[in-house]
C-alpha cells in the first residue's frame, strides 16, 4: 500500500483581512495599507485616489510611498491596470502630502461601510 504525504507550505496570512497587490512593487498587503485608485469618468485618462473606496469602476491598489509610485510609473502599470488612464497628478499629490492628507490615515477608510454592495 502506497501512502502519499502532502506537505502544505505555511504562508503568512493576514487573517480574514482582504489582501491586494500593489501595482508598483507587486507585493501583496492588507487592503487597509494600500490606496485604491480608479480611472476618471468614461473616456478620461485621469487616475483618481478613491479615499472612501466606494467609487465605481475598476480599481487598482498602490502602497502610499514614493518608491511604489516611482515603480508603477516606470512599469507603466497605471495604463494597464486602469485601461488607459495615465495622468497621475492626483495620485502624486496625495502621496507627497503624506498619510494624513485626507484628514485620516489610509486604514481609517475601512470602517466606513462594508463593500458588499447590498446597502442602499
Amino acid at each position: 500500500m502506497n501512502v502519499r504525504t502532502i506537505t502544505v507550505a505555511a504562508t503568512p496570512t493576514s487573517g480574514n483581512r482582504p489582501e491586494r497587490t500593489c501595482i508598483g512593487c507587486r507585493k501583496k498587503g492588507p487592503q487597509t495599507e494600500l490606496l485604491r485608485l480608479v480611472a476618471g469618468d468614461s473616456g478620461s485618462s485621469v487616475v483618481l485616489v478613491d479615499e472612501r473606496r466606494r467609487m465605481a469602476g475598476r480599481g487598482a491598489w498602490l502602497h502610499p510611498s514614493e518608491s511604489c509610485l516611482a515603480l508603477a510609473l516606470k512599469r507603466r502599470a497605471f495604463g494597464r491596470a486602469l485601461r488607459g488612464a495615465t495622468e497621475t497628478a492626483d495620485v502624486e499629490r496625495r502621496i507627497k502630502q503624506g498619510p494624513t492628507a485626507a484628514g485620516a490615515p489610509v486604514a481609517a477608510a475601512l470602517t466606513v461601510q462594508p463593500e458588499s454592495g447590498s446597502e442602499v
